[in-house]
């Protein structure tokens, strides 16, 4: 008898048994992010491309939701010393209100810069107001100068740099100051599943739908930072190429992002957030697939090599100056621009936007938009507005409801039904392959390395039977499997995927396919037969906690599909040829999913598939720990989105309402 691919292995390989990396527990907010820059620019383009195509996908922006006409109000106008005010609010998308304060030089000639500033978990943060006790004791210190300047750090920054001759856009984060639509609770705060907000149709945010459709505050926030791009760009006076971005805190987290995925930005400064610790602890900062494989030094690094500065301060950044500038500035450093990243040191202080950051914030930009101002850039005093002067809403411009359920379940409506018209009418593979291969987190041609280790060898007289150990040493996991392979094998074999696990290869079909000369494989996928999916420690029932940094076990079974194929293609030993013919059979309402989700990162890898899908949607699922859930698994249309990708191959496909001619023992045996 020849020796077959199988039993060559068995022979030739001689590997350290090694724990699956999935079995340690998952990967939290506050784990290690390091980041490792690449060695050309060639690589770091392609990396560059596919974590920026990770934000996108992960905040639902990925197609980009339809642009609607932003209807800016624009109103009240407040005179100061050097600069002018204006209260603003617009639509990000219909019925959806950005509000906030415009701020202007006195005096504009030509085309001047702009800045765009976010703020982080300073509550009511553009119209609130700092006691004087606590900003005496801030002077104390040196992080403030004026006792009146000292009450408002946002206020501070936009008056400084509108006298400097910028216009900023200070706005509100969702539920803050004069964005009341969606409450503080939701935003924030919240902790616990909604029944009535948990359901299969008009759900709301952080459900097991909002989820699946890639819903989320974080999605939501930095959609309206693009629509804020939008609105200081449509400004006649705005210079489009000297615009900025800075904030603090959740306010650094937007800026990353904006700056990482928006190339109209020319200059950021996020400061107390890029760090190789803690990414972001509220719901605002997370978002299901964000930093799977990624983390906030890698996002600051997208924007490379344009001007970026950032700060440290006493927090999770205070080790920056060793683990991830470093990084920052030798990936600066392959595009010959290593002094265009900046780290202002400040573990003295505790998290902050204080003045000393601001000044460096002032001095940096002076310096990249050729300001002429004298440097460093000190920070002048001035009288602070009031609450009443900065309030966007009045009697004329009265605000929206505040806090109303129903208008979250309609927002998220719209974006659903914006983004199925858009995909029904897109390049799947320029649109859907792309998406699905970030909720995957996986293709084919990264599968990795597999090799096998056999266990047991039974002779059961017309085949032989072994079980073993599928090892993929590119990612540290292990596959239980069984073969059934024919002593008469014709070069065809099966992939037979059942709920069961590998069990499932003792049935009349299965023998009846050895019987026929194909051998077959079965395997225990991750976990299978779990009923509930593991979470962090972190008890607040948000899917973002845990999806935002491990991938969801549905694509974990996806990835050992994966590497079960990539063993049999790619996998040579001795001079004994691959199998001819690679076949997948999933008949099981868990195996059947996971199967066609397989099969559309699988292109031209299987010649014959057999699929029952049990009319399976993610749709349906009502728990982010179900096994079965899938973060974007309903927003791209589905498992009818993933068929679309499915070929070339063979198929057979019982489930999505077709009369099937054969059965599907006949279609894998012809």
């Amino acid at each position: 008898m020849k020796a077959t691919p199988l039993l060559l292995a068995a022979l030739f390989a001689s590997i350290a048994h090694a724990e699956d990396i999935r079995q340690l527990p998952p990967k939290d907010l506050n784990g290690y992010f390091p980041f490792n820059p690449p060695s050309s620019l060639s690589e770091w383009d392609e990396r560059k491309d596919y974590v920026r195509r990770q934000i996108l996908v992960a905040e639902g922006l990925w197609p980009m939701p339809t642009k609607t006409p932003l209807n800016p109000v624009i109103h009240g106008k407040v005179e100061g010393d050097g600069f002018t005010v204006e209260k603003v609010y617009f639509e990000s998308a219909p019925g959806f209100y950005v509000t906030g304060s415009l701020w202007k030089p006195k005096v504009i000639q030509g085309k001047v810069p702009a800045v765009m500033f976010a703020h982080g978990h300073w509550q009511d943060a553009r119209l609130s107001l700092t006691e004087p006790q606590k900003v005496r004791e801030e002077i104390a210190i040196g992080a403030e100068r004026f006792e009146k300047g000292g009450k408002s750090i946002f206020q501070a920054l936009c008056v400084q740099l509108a006298r400097m001759g910028c216009i900023v856009w200070q706005w509100d984060m969702l539920s803050d100051s004069d964005s009341v639509q969606i409450p503080r609770e939701v935003v924030h705060r919240f902790d616990k599943q909604r029944p009535e907000m948990n359901t299969t149709e008009n759900w709301g945010l952080f459900s097991a739908q909002a989820e699946s459709n890639l819903q989320s505050i974080m999605g939501l926030q930095t959609l309206n930072a693009v629509r804020g791009l939008d609105f200081l760009l449509s400004l006649p006076e705005v210079d489009p190429k000297r615009t900025a971005i800075t904030g603090a805190s959740g306010g650094g987290t937007q800026t990353m992002l904006l700056a990482a995925i928006d190339d109209r930005i020319q200059l950021s400064f996020p400061c107390v957030m890029v760090s190789t610790s803690m990414q972001g602890g509220c719901t605002c900062e997370n978002a299901s697939l964000l930093r799977i494989g990624t983390g906030n030094v890698e996002f600051a690094g997208l924007f490379a090599p344009k001007p970026q500065g950032m700060n440290s301060a006493d927090d999770w950044t205070k080790e920056m100056a060793t683990k991830g500038f470093p990084d920052l500035q030798k990936l600066y450093g392959t595009f010959g621009k290593k002094d265009n990243v900046f780290l202002l040191r400040g573990e003295h202080f505790k998290h902050n936007y204080n003045a000393v950051t601001r000044s460096a914030f002032y001095t940096f930009v002076n310096k990249h938009f050729k300001l002429g101002q004298p440097s460093p850039v000190i920070e002048q005093d001035y009288e602070p507005l009031t609450a009443e002067q900065l309030t966007v809403w009045d009697d004329k411009h009265p605000a929206p409801k505040a806090g109303d359920p129903e208008f979250e379940r309609t927002l998220l409506k719209w974006f659903t039904e914006d983004t199925k018209k858009q995909l029904e009418s897109a390049d799947a593979e320029k649109v859907l392959r792309p998406a699905i291969e970030v909720v995957i987190g996986r293709t084919y041609d990264q599968a990795g390395s597999v090799e096998w280790e056999l266990k047991d060898k039974q002779d059961r007289g017309e085949h032989l039977e072994m079980t073993g150990t599928l090892k993929n040493t590119t990612h540290g996991e292990e596959i239980n499997v069984a073969w059934l392979y024919p002593k008469n094998w014709n070069g065809r074999v099966v992939i037979w995927l059942d709920d069961n696990g590998k069990s499932g290869l003792q049935n009349d079909d299965v023998k009846k396919l050895v019987a026929a000369g194909s051998a077959v494989v079965g395997a225990d996928l991750l976990f299978q037969g779990e009923k509930e999916t593991r979470v962090v420690k972190n008890p607040r029932e948000f899917a973002g906690y845990t999806h935002g940094y491990n991938h969801a076990l549905f694509a974990q079974r996806v990835h050992d599909v994966l590497s079960l194929v990539s063993f049999l293609r790619n996998t040579k030993v001795g001079s004994h040829p691959n199998p001819k013919t690679v076949c997948l059979a999933a008949f099981g309402p868990q195996t059947g999913p996971i199967a066609t989700a397989a099969l559309a990162l699988l292109p031209g890898a299987i010649d014959r598939a057999a699929i029952d899908t049990h009319g399976f949607r993610f749709g349906k699922v009502l728990s982010y720990r179900d096994p079965m859930f899938l973060p974007g698994g309903s927003k791209y249309l589905d498992l009818p989105g993933f068929l679309k990708l499915a070929g070339p191959c063979a198929l057979w496909l019982k489930g999505e309402g077709k009369k099937l001619p054969v059965t599907a023992q006949a279609f894998l045996l012809d």
